[in-house]
């Protein structure tokens, strides 16, 4: 009988031994997404009206509706500090309207544990309306029902994305929990 070199393990359990989740990948993922959505918008083609979505903020809201308890609520804070810095609205925007929004989810969760697609989707809605005619209201710009319709496409844009944006989530969600092999 061939003795098998025990680094070549080719039975069906052997590849899966001396494994385990990679504590510095599970948490680097959530927040590394979340900064790459907050960096990503600002290398879209400028045109007059606002299209792109806030996809910084579309991956906390997905990240804390897809995988509650994986994000603390003060994660807000330094994550929204980070997009103060490439949105463009006034400083401090998004750090607090993140913070309220990553509560707002809390009490929501809390007062109805019980949770669908639909209703995390209509949650994501409502919050991103509150964000954009939040940041409209406060950037600076001669508040019309011009500009106000102008921004009619880049909600529109922002809840239908929603969706596809949760999928990536639970996407990454699988690749965060993916046993690493662990050298040593």
């Amino acid at each position: 009988m061939e003795r098998m070199n025990p680094r070549s393990r080719s039975d069906a359990y052997g590849s899966r031994i001396n494994r385990s989740h990679s504590t510095i990948i599970a948490t680097f993922i959530p927040w590394a997404s979340i900064l790459i959505g907050s960096f990503l918008p600002i290398f879209a083609i400028a045109t007059a009206l606002p299209m792109v979505p806030p996809l910084g903020f579309l991956m906390l809201i997905g990240w804390r509706l897809v995988r509650p308890g994986m994000l603390p609520v003060w994660a807000g804070l330094p994550l929204g500090l980070f997009d103060d810095l490439f949105n463009g609205q006034p400083f401090g925007y998004s750090m607090a309207t993140w913070s309220l929004a990553m509560i707002a989810v809390e009490m929501i969760e809390t007062r109805f544990p019980w949770r669908s697609f639909w209703q995390d989707w209509m949650t994501a809605a409502m919050l991103l309306l509150v964000y954009l005619i939040g940041g409209w209201l406060l950037s600076g710009a001669q508040p019309t029902i011009h500009s106000l319709i102008a921004l009619g496409p880049q909600l529109v844009l922002s809840i239908l994305i929603f969706p596809v944006l949760a999928r990536l989530i639970s996407r990454l969600d699988q690749l965060r929990l993916r046993r690493w092999r662990v050298v040593g």
